[in-house]
């Protein structure tokens, strides 16, 4: 069993949290994690299982009345329980009385009376870290968030890391004995989801649009969300469009990174840009693979900017203090691929290349950022596919994706 980067996170939850909240995918391995803190005095009860899915929504009241504490998996298919939660632990304020996971946004569900506000901590958990997956301590935002330069443990160039990139980190898939199959249990996974999970958030009137439109997200990842052409492609609305756009990401399979603003009164750019949230979910979907990629590059560099983003999340999730990732662009065409932004407003800017060369005008949106943030600007980095480790001026360096891993 792989060590998950958030488990000290919702160890600490439990003991100063009446309610904790695992919430992530399916299959990212909310319950297995879930299941390590069941015990007598927390027993372990599935909303996947039909029997017990009844019993919550037939009397979701009485339900909670018999428990003094427990881990609920699935809570999303039953959130008719969350009211009586709500009762149970304020009436009993113990901490750690409940643990919860969820496949989809709590707040997005309909019927949900009550979003249990200051009763309960939220901890995502996505698929597998590639440290988690490689069992060991990864440092970069620790370092990062200082000013200094992360380090590379080994590293992970070329066909390996386009290995990596096309595997994903969904531990199941992980088990399969080759690409194919790996890349069908994904395709299998996101069919099953967009086709049973999309229905407990809301009506759809076009569900069998649902797979077209992650395909067509899976092509446009990396880009600016444009909810016209997806409408069109699709022959629904841009409102549709935007609708079906949102339930996916309340499913944890894509995410909108909003723009980042020097104040709270002008965004450089009002658009957000969809991502996956897994690299190798995202290659399925485009069929991408290593022979096909050893022929043609230029699918790869989109490939590996949401394997970024993705790797980013998961230590973002596990850190201690609160990060927010956005991405950079100007009026005049100057892009950072990701900006992490903390509390107090600090900024670290990434940058995405597949290439293994890096020239200075690679550091063209990364020097705008630092101009527009100002003393808020901690560092920028040049992530690309290499083992080198070059500066570039104050505050701005080359790095190998590596240092992620």
């Amino acid at each position: 069993m792989y060590y998950r980067l958030v488990a000290d996170k919702v160890r600490t939850a439990l003991t100063d949290t009446r309610v904790v909240l695992i919430a992530g995918p399916r299959q990212s391995g909310k319950t297995t994690l879930a299941q390590t803190f069941a015990g007598s005095q927390r027993p372990y009860l599935s909303l996947d299982d039909s029997t017990t899915l009844d019993a919550a929504r037939g009397d979701p009241a009485g339900f909670v009345r018999g428990l003094d504490g427990a881990v609920i998996d699935e809570i999303q298919r039953a959130p008719q329980l969350l009211l009586p939660i709500k009762r149970s632990v304020d009436a009993d304020r113990r901490p750690g009385r409940f643990l919860l996971t969820g496949s989809a946004n709590l707040h997005a569900l309909p019927g949900v009376g009550d979003s249990l506000a200051g009763r309960l901590e939220t901890i995502d958990l996505l698929p597998l870290a590639q440290c988690e997956i490689r069992d060991h301590r990864n440092t970069f935002l620790a370092r990062a968030l200082q000013g200094k330069v992360p380090t590379v443990r080994t590293a992970v160039i070329g066909a390996e890391l386009v290995d990596a990139v096309l595997n994903g980190g969904y531990p199941e898939a992980l088990t399969r004995p080759s690409a194919a199959r790996r890349q069908k249990w994904l395709l299998d996974l996101a069919r099953a989801i967009v086709l049973r999970d999309v229905r407990d958030l809301a009506p759809v009137d076009h569900a069998r649009q649902l797979p077209k439109l992650l395909r067509l997200l899976a092509a446009h990842s990396g880009q600016i969300t444009n909810y016209s052409a997806l409408g069109a492609a699709m022959g629904l609305s841009h409102l549709t469009a935007r609708k079906y756009t949102d339930l996916l990401t309340q499913l944890f399979l894509v995410r909108l990174v909003p723009p980042w603003h020097s104040n709270e009164i002008s965004r450089i750019t009002k658009s957000p840009k969809v991502h996956f949230l897994d690299s190798g979910l995202m290659a399925a979907l485009r069929h991408l693979s290593a022979a096909r990629i050893k022929s043609d590059r230029s699918p790869f560099g989109a490939a590996l900017e949401t394997f970024v983003l993705s790797e980013l999340l998961k230590l973002v999730a596990a850190h201690d203090e609160p990060l927010e990732a956005f991405h950079f662009r100007d009026r005049y065409g100057a892009e950072v691929d990701f900006v992490l932004e903390d509390a107090r407003a600090n900024v670290i800017g990434i940058e995405v290349k597949a290439a293994a060369t890096v020239t200075g005008k690679d550091f063209n949106g990364l020097r705008k950022l630092q101009q527009a943030a100002g003393k808020r600007f901690i560092a920028g980095f040049v992530l690309h596919d290499s083992d080198l480790t070059v500066p570039f001026g104050d505050s701005l360096t080359a790095l190998p994706v590596s240092t992620l891993l």
